[in-house]
C-alpha cells in the first residue's frame, strides 16, 4: 500500500508563513469521513457508540469534531475528565476507564455522571466510600492466559495489571446490585495496535459469553459491552489496513450467535478508539536543519522525540515523506535524527528516502494518535503547535506552541531575586 501525504508541499509552506515548524497537523476530512465509516460499520447495533481516547490527542477541536460525529469520550485522569467539562461533555457522554485511581478522579467521575468503569474488585467499596454507587456502572474482565488469533499470540492478558477475574466480576455485580447498581457493562482489552480483521470479533464473542453467563447468575441487566480499543493502523506502507467493515460484520454474527438466542439483542456495542479513530490523519511537519556525513549518512530535522517519542521509546516504525519529491526515487540510505542528547532520538534508522537537502519539508505519517499527547520537555525542547487542515482547504491553529515563558512558568525563582 502506498503511503501519501493528505497534505502538499505548497500547502505545508502556506502554514508554515504562519505557523513555523515544528508543528503537528490533522486532517478534518479524513477523521469525519473514518468516524462515519465506524458508524456504518456497526450500525446493526442500535445502541452502539464509539468513546474516543482522550488520551490518544486531547484537543477540544478534534474532540469536537468527533463529538459532532456522534463520538462520546473516554477518560483516564481527572485532567481528562475536566477537559471534557470545559467542552460541554458530560454525564453518559463520558467513559471513566482508570488504574490506580486517586479518590479526586473517582469522586469527579462520578460528579460529572460519567459511566465509571472499575478496574479492580476492591475498587468496588473505594468508589462507594469515596463517591457513591451510580445505577449505570461499569466492570474490566481479565480473562487471564495468553490471547492467540490464527494460532499467533497476540498478548498475554494474564501479565497485564488491568481487569478483574470471572469470579471476582460475578462477586462485584452482585454487591453493586446489593448497593443499587442497576445496569451493567463489561468492558476488555486483550491486544495493541492490531489490524487483524479478527481481533475484535474474537473479544466480543469472549465478552458475549462472558456477559450471558453472568446475566444468568447474577440476573443482572446487562446494558452494554465495550470493546475497548486496540484496533490499529497500518503504520509500515507494506500493511494491509484493518476492514472496518468486515471487522463489525464479525462482530455482528458473534452477536447473533451468542446475545440474540441469550435474549441479549437489545445490549448495545461501544468502542474506545484512539489511534484508530485518528493516527493517519495526523502528520508531523518538520524542517531539515543539517546533513551530516559520517559513518553513516544522517538527516537531521527541527523535531525532535520530544515531538514524537514513540520511534525512541518502542522502536516504532513512522513512514516518512519529503514533500514535493513523492516520486522521487528513493535511493538514499538515512538515519533521520532529532536534536535530543540521547542517541535514540532518531525518527529512522537506515531509511531509503529521496536525495534529501536542507531545508526541505518532511512529512512524518500516522502521528495524529499518540504523537503530540506523549511530547514532553526534556533539554528544554517546548512542544509544538497544533494545526487543522480544515474541510475547505484552510488552516487554523487549534493549540500554540509553548514558549520559554510556559516552560518557567512553574519554577519559583523568588529566592534568586530576593533583596
Amino acid at each position: 500500500m502506498e503511503k501519501r501525504p493528505f497534505i502538499t508541499l505548497e500547502q505545508a509552506q502556506r502554514i508554515i508563513e504562519d505557523v513555523p515548524t515544528p508543528f503537528h497537523i490533522y486532517d478534518e476530512k479524513g477523521i469525519r469521513e473514518n468516524a462515519r465509516r465506524l458508524q456504518k460499520a456497526f450500525a446493526w447495533n442500535k445502541g452502539f457508540r464509539e468513546y474516543f481516547a482522550v488520551k490518544a490527542t486531547p484537543n477540544p477541536y478534534l474532540m469536537q469534531i468527533l463529538q459532532q460525529e456522534g463520538c462520546g469520550m473516554d477518560c483516564s485522569s481527572y485532567t481528562e475528565l475536566m477537559l471534557c467539562e470545559a467542552c460541554g461533555i458530560t454525564g453518559h457522554d463520558i467513559m471513566f476507564s482508570s488504574n490506580v485511581t486517586p479518590a479526586e478522579d473517582m469522586k469527579k467521575a462520578y460528579d460529572m455522571g460519567a459511566i465509571i468503569n472499575l478496574d479492580d474488585f476492591t475498587h468496588v467499596e473505594f468508589l462507594e466510600r469515596v463517591a457513591g454507587i451510580p445505577e449505570t456502572i461499569c466492570c474490566r474482565y481479565n480473562p487471564g492466559g495468553e490471547f492467540a488469533l490464527n494460532n499467533a499470540i497476540m498478548d498475554t492478558p494474564g501479565e497485564a495489571k488491568y481487569g478483574m477475574t470471572k469470579q471476582q466480576m460475578k462477586d462485584a455485580w452482585r454487591i453493586l446490585m446489593q448497593k443499587g447498581a442497576k445496569r451493567f457493562g463489561i468492558h476488555a482489552f486483550l491486544a495493541s495496535n492490531t489490524v487483524a480483521n479478527e481481533y475484535y470479533p474474537k473479544l466480543a464473542r469472549i465478552l458475549f459469553e462472558l456477559a450471558v453467563e453472568l446475566h444468568r447468575e447474577t440476573g443482572a441487566e446487562v446494558a452494554f459491552v465495550n470493546l475497548s480499543g486496540g484496533v490499529g493502523v497500518p503504520y509500515r506502507p507494506d500493511q494491509q489496513a484493518t476492514d472496518i467493515m468486515a471487522v463489525g460484520e464479525g462482530v455482528r454474527q458473534a452477536f447473533e450467535e451468542v446475545m440474540v438466542p441469550a435474549g441479549l439483542g437489545d445490549v448495545a456495542i461501544y468502542t474506545e478508539l484512539g489511534r484508530f479513530m485518528l493516527a493517519p490523519y495526523g502528520h508531523l511537519i518538520a524542517t531539515v536543519l543539517h546533513q551530516k556525513h559520517i559513518y553513516k549518512e544522517y538527516v537531521g530535522l527541527d523535531a525532535c522525540a520530544a515531538n514524537l517519542m514513540r520511534p525512541a521509546m518502542y522502536g516504532a516504525y513512522h513512514h516518512i515523506t519529503v514533500l514535493g519529491k513523492e516520486d522521487a526515487p528513493c535511493d538514499h540510505r538515512y538515519d533521520v535524527t532529532g536534536g535530543l542528547c540521547e542517541n535514540n532520538d532518531k525518527f529512522a534508522i537506515d531509511r531509503m528516502l529521496p536525495a534529501i537537502e536542507i531545508g526541505d519539508i518532511v512529512a512524518i505519517h500516522d502521528t495524529g494518535a499518540h504523537g503530540f499527547s506523549m511530547g514532553y520537555n526534556y533539554n528544554g525542547k517546548l512542544r509544538s503547535a497544533e494545526v487543522l487542515l480544515k474541510e475547505d482547504g484552510t488552516h487554523q491553529l487549534i493549540r500554540r506552541a509553548e514558549t520559554p515563558e510556559d516552560y518557567f512558568a512553574t519554577f519559583d525563582f523568588s529566592p534568586f531575586f530576593a533583596k
